[in-house]
């Protein structure tokens, strides 16, 4: 590969388009597979998540400019050209570099037909600035597809977020800190690490939390052995909510009940053993149970089971805490996961918000009166989260709602996590 970097990038830009492919699995493997490393892989992880993030952007302007629009672009010329754009509008690439780079890109991906097509939309794409373009393509425009253009969200998502801040939120805000990089956290798992072993600066909420400026997380020695993980704080808060809050009475059997991958997991299982409580942690794909003993091999205490956690084998009231990580649509977690704006679909709700009615009643019936839940989402979309819990909890008279939280990245340096404390009566 004549630039290995940028084809890198594409390669990963093709997965994601392609097989559905996750950024933050498939980015480091190829990397390290193909020796890149230093300033190198710096480059091509902020070439790919740089253009994933403003994708949304760069479609509105390409699709501008082609007189086919989006929908008229191969596939693969199109990922070329949005690599292109990020460099000419988002990064400090010189212009011809970008352009020539693109173009050699396209001719080794797609052949020479589209050479001539692709060099001449990325000249008159950089034939303006990124403001001067957004400012033209928005005018006139409703301010929710404004904002989908110059924050690079879909409308939906948009209107999702303003909905779930509410009248007095800073939406901009929000959704300009899901186009920032997150920084690396890292989490000391209490009984195996000290967060004063760790590297980075406390973080600001949870007592267990590091914040790195850079690096890789993996050349930590603690990190490595699992003492100590990659945990964002939001996540870390939610095993926190659980873990501290008040119970009377017996308090030695815990579940959590989505367990994959296990950076949940394995705080609350730290923390329920230095109680002498048990953790079940239980998941229903194999593939990510594995994910779990893999957080989990430091605690071997634990018991990692596999079932469909509305129908596992558990007695009735035999918990005394259980957490609900439901499957959401991940929307929490667009700074970290830049793809998944762009995979995600409104309709997808239909699926995954009864799936997460059905786990929340599952685990309240599995746990003791007196015994609490904490149901949590990487979602602020108001239909997974709070509407979630007042649908389960109308139906139940011996459930109440102690408190809930939704943390924020524009607010709380989080991703948008959502929890809620419920106590069985």
């Amino acid at each position: 590969m004549s630039d290995p970097v940028r084809g890198t990038a594409f390669d990963v830009l093709r997965a994601v388009d392609e097989r559905d492919a996750y950024v933050n699995l498939l980015l480091p493997t190829l990397l390290r597979e193909r020796g890149i490393t230093g300033r190198d892989a710096g480059l091509a992880t902020e070439l790919t998540h740089g253009t994933l993030r403003r994708r949304g952007t760069y479609d509105a302007i390409l699709g501008h400019l082609s007189r086919q629009g989006i929908e008229g672009i191969d596939p693969p010329v199109l990922d070329a050209l949005r690599l292109g754009t990020h460099q000419l509008l988002g990064m400090r690439v010189p212009a011809h570099a970008a352009v020539s780079t693109t173009v050699d890109l396209v001719r080794r991906t797609s052949g020479h037909k589209p050479v001539g097509f692709a060099n001449a939309l990325l000249r008159r794409v950089g034939e303006k600035d990124l403001d001067t373009w957004v400012t033209e393509l928005t005018a006139g425009l409703g301010e929710d597809q404004a904002l989908s253009i110059s924050a690079s969200h879909p409308v939906w998502i948009v209107q999702a977020l303003r909905d779930a801040l509410g009248p007095d939120g800073d939406l901009r805000g929000l959704l300009d800190a899901d186009n920032l990089p997150p920084k690396v956290t890292l989490v000391a798992r209490p009984g195996l690490s000290d967060p004063s072993e760790l590297p980075g600066e406390p973080g600001r909420w949870s007592p267990y939390a590091r914040i790195l400026e850079g690096g890789d997380p993996g050349e930590i020695a603690a990190v490595r052995d699992g003492r100590a993980g990659v945990q964002d704080e939001g996540s870390q808060l939610v095993a926190i909510t659980l873990a501290e809050a008040t119970v009377d009475g017996q308090d030695d059997r815990w579940l959590d009940l989505c367990a994959g991958p296990g950076g949940k997991a394995a705080l609350l299982a730290a923390l329920a053993t230095r109680r002498g409580a048990h953790l079940v942690a239980n998941e229903v794909q194999r593939h990510r149970a594995e994910l779990v003993e893999q957080a989990l091999r430091q605690l071997p205490d634990v018991e990692v089971t596999v079932h469909d956690g509305r129908h596992g084998p558990w007695e009735p009231e035999s918990f005394d805490r259980v957490l609900v990580d439901a499957p959401c649509t991940g929307l929490g977690a667009l700074r970290r996961r830049p793809e998944s704006r762009w995979r995600r679909r409104p309709e997808d709700l239909a699926t995954l918000v009864p799936l997460q009615r059905d786990l929340l009643d599952r685990a309240l019936d599995l746990t003791r009166p007196g015994g609490v839940v904490a149901y949590a989402t990487c979602s602020p979309h108001r239909a997974e989260t709070v509407e979630v819990v007042d649908a389960v909890v109308s139906a139940r008279p011996d459930v109440t709602v102690e408190a809930d939280h939704q943390w924020w990245p524009h607010l709380h340096g989080t991703d948008a996590m959502f929890c809620a404390l419920l106590r069985r009566g």
